[in-house]
């Protein structure tokens, strides 16, 4: 096996992983988010507690999805280090446009959210959680975006002095967010992530609830006890997710296939 194989390999298994998480970052964050604020205007424990839980469950995969996306970005320059040369000016700019905002607005506020407990005002509090949440739907753009140049290369130049492709000014850069590629794998790549998060969040909750009415069944606990209604919410809300960003995705992914043809009509 030569070495560019290895290496596609060695890329293609740390891509993969790291994707298991990404979806579901992207989806948990913005559910949390909006199960904190149903608890702020309600005040019903039940979903203080759903947010504390699946608000943990988000902590995991965040905290997995950055060990592996930071493999993933060493790969580029040890495994492709002359792609990298190349058009590093160009697919850099939105990689590093992500670490700069997206990331550091997601670890701040995430930090925020984590010890800010019962240490925050409660409004306060729960902007910290929106704020992560539009922190990973922004790391999602500018990744999109840069994915979406290598399959569409718009707005950018070939430098023949230096021998690597270049970003034509500002109006190339603004290119790369209006690459008709791009503008139909972003709907279509967050739909799909709340799919996995809506499929997540129903799965879970079932679990917990299936468990908890067989305890019941054998006279082992109470409803009452045990937040049986507060898993049967959980569940509903998971299998709605799903549902309506399934349909989404089809839509979605209708215009992305469109947007290809035009593209790479090859590929197709």
């Amino acid at each position: 096996m030569d070495t560019v194989t290895l290496a596609r390999w060695q890329f293609g298994i740390t891509t993969v992983y790291h994707y298991l998480f990404v979806p579901i970052t992207i989806a948990l964050s913005l559910l949390v988010a909006i199960i904190q604020t149903i608890w702020v205007r309600t005040g019903q424990d039940r979903f203080l507690q759903l947010s504390k839980f699946f608000g943990k469950l988000f902590l995991i995969n965040f905290a997995l999805g950055v060990v592996t996306g930071i493999v993933q970005e060493f790969q580029f320059g040890m495994n492709w280090s002359e792609y990298s040369r190349f058009v590093g000016d160009i697919f850099g700019a939105p990689l590093a446009l992500e670490a700069l905002l997206a990331f550091f607005l997601e670890s701040t506020f995430l930090g925020l959210w984590i010890f800010g407990w019962d240490r925050l005002p409660k409004k306060i509090h729960l902007a910290t959680i929106w704020m992560v949440a539009a922190g990973t739907a922004l790391s999602a753009v500018f990744i999109l975006a840069a994915n979406s140049w290598m399959q569409n290369p718009v707005g950018s130049v070939f430098n023949v002095e230096n021998g690597r492709a270049e970003i034509d000014g500002v109006s190339g850069f603004l290119e790369l967010f209006t690459n008709p590629v791009f503008i139909a794998t972003l709907p279509h790549t967050i739909t799909a992530a709340w799919m996995v998060g809506g499929g997540f969040v129903a799965g879970v909750a079932f679990w917990h609830l299936a468990k908890l009415n067989k305890q019941i069944a054998a006279g082992e606990t109470t409803d009452e006890e045990n937040h049986v209604h507060t898993w049967r919410w959980a569940t509903k809300l998971g299998c709605w997710v799903l549902l309506i960003s399934s349909a989404g995705v089809i839509l979605t992914g209708d215009m992305q296939s469109k947007a290809m043809t035009n593209a790479q009509p090859m590929k197709m």
